[in-house]
């Protein structure tokens, strides 16, 4: 019953900071917070600092909750750490999202705000227990001083370990890269060059291609698919979770709440010295139209394991084999706003976030299914492959599809070069935020690479060595470089 009076409850202000599109984790942990008589104040995604620490003030709120999804967030998340100790802030500041981490928290934010305490947070389970002990008269201090002393004993141990592995230069990185026999090699030709664009691609041939365990992990329920249904612990909720999802994808389907669209492409390519990788506008190879920059690891490896860079994988120039890199964007939340919105004006925010969370899951469907294409028949390299969707989830084929952002590809602007070789904005309406976030958020991108010795793997740390090498390459500054490579540095960049 509305008083008229201000609510009591404590305040909790969330919200996705700026460039990050799509957050279902932080609406779960809204609804938990409001099940557990917190008020919720949701700013939504891609939200500045400044509207962040306005609305702070004039909601008077209790706590500032922030999450984040791709790495570039995790920049942000100190810059509003800062803004808070510059501005005078002493509020509790949550941190939660997927990127994010404790060490992290511990070291790159937590410095940045000596005024208040940031806290990092697993997942919305334990959100209403660190929000309780934040907001709580008698416990906050002593909670927050724990909090505090745990944070600098992480930070000097990272600090550490971080001294004690051993790294090399990139020269001798490079010198030790993935050997591969290119004598003999004949590179697979794909059936098109340039880009293909497929619409309104068919929903119901998605659904076999769902890996519906990392649904269930959106929710929080720990297990694999399906034998999460029959679990002791979580098997009842997770069978009334896996059914209402049912009964809504066959909504989505039938009312055509969301339509997926997908372009791929493919380009002569070779690989060039210092881990580039040019991409021709014809066969002739007489013009580059584009340079793909990849990263190498840089950690001394025992004899015998190479440092693995995305370059390795396509035949090097001087071979004189004419090899070829594929790309692809593909998504499936054109519509995605506009239903999700509408729950949330019915108040209905189960089934917006349901919906998100399937719209999530239909995406990555349809890459897995481009891929399987692009290997039975657009590059055709594995033409007779005959996978069952567990087969398709463990990556059983021959060829990967690494994404820009991720372990094996971690700087984000490399979308840029992905989306000026598929025209990608134009061809299915997917955009890129000022930090290469993709719009709609249900939206997935990347390289494919052919070769059967590609693999994935994580490029780790690097060095200045590197970076300087690297920003060199991609025409950038180096403080440019850094800032969207901060996970990845092994070392503290000059301030």
């Amino acid at each position: 019953v509305d008083s008229g009076e201000e609510s009591q409850l404590p305040k909790v202000l969330m919200a996705t900071v700026k460039g990050d599109v799509h957050d279902i984790g932080k609406n779960i942990v809204g609804v938990v917070l409001q099940c557990n008589n917190f008020e919720v104040i949701d700013l939504g995604v891609m939200v500045h600092a400044s509207e962040i620490l306005d609305t702070a003030r004039k909601e008077n709120v209790d706590i500032i909750g922030l999450s984040g999804l791709i790495t570039p967030s995790l920049d942000e998340m100190c810059h509003v750490a800062a803004e808070m100790e510059r501005q005078d802030f002493h509020l509790p500041l949550m941190i939660g999202g997927a990127t994010t981490s404790k060490v992290h928290t511990a070291v790159k934010i937590n410095p940045n705000y000596k005024k208040g305490q940031a806290v990092y947070v697993t997942d919305a389970s334990r959100a209403v227990g660190v929000a309780s002990q934040l907001v709580s008269e008698d416990k906050a201090n002593a909670y927050m001083a724990g909090i505090r002393d745990d944070y600098e004993a992480i930070a000097e141990r990272h600090a550490a370990g971080r001294q004690k592995k051993q790294r090399q230069s990139i020269a001798d990185a490079r010198a030790n890269k993935v050997p591969i026999q290119w004598t003999g090699y004949d590179a697979p030709t794909p059936s098109f060059l340039g880009a293909k664009v497929f619409d309104d691609y068919d929903l119901t041939e998605l659904t076999n291609y769902i890996d519906w365990t990392p649904f269930f992990q959106t929710w929080e329920l720990a297990g694999t698919f399906p034998a999460i249904l029959e679990d002791a612990t979580v098997g009842d909720a997770a069978t009334q979770l896996y059914n209402d999802a049912q009964d809504m994808l066959q909504k989505i389907i039938d009312e055509k709440w969301l339509t997926a669209e997908a372009v791929i492409g493919f380009w002569p390519a070779n690989a060039v010295q210092d881990d580039d990788l040019d991409v021709y506008t014809n066969e002739d190879r007489d013009q580059v139209q584009a340079t793909v920059h990849t990263l190498r690891q840089q950690m001394k490896k025992t004899s015998g394991r190479a440092n693995y860079a995305l370059a390795d994988f396509v035949a090097p120039a001087e071979t004189g084999i004419k090899d070829y890199i594929g790309g692809f964007a593909v998504t499936a939340g054109i519509g995605e706003k506009e239903k999700a919105d509408a729950f949330k004006a019915a108040h209905d925010d189960y089934s917006a976030i349901l919906f998100q969370a399937l719209a999530d899951r239909l995406a990555e469907a349809l890459a897995e299914r481009m891929h399987e294409r692009v290997r039975k028949e657009f590059w055709g390299y594995a033409s007779d492959e005959a996978f069952s969707n567990e087969d398709l989830i463990a990556e059983s084929y021959q060829g990967i599809r690494p994404a820009p952002g991720y372990p094996a590809c971690p700087d984000h602007t490399e979308k840029a070069t992905l989306w000026q070789l598929l025209n990608a904005e134009n061809a299915i309406g997917v955009k890129l935020t000022e930090s290469f976030a993709m719009w709609p958020g249900a939206s997935v991108s990347g390289f494919y690479f052919a070769h059967p010795q590609a693999e994935y793997f994580g490029v780790g740390k690097i060095e200045q060595d590197q970076v300087a090498d690297y920003a060199e390459r991609k025409g950038d500054t180096r403080a440019s470089i850094e800032r969207w490579l901060a996970p990845n540095l092994n070392y503290t960049p000059d301030t």
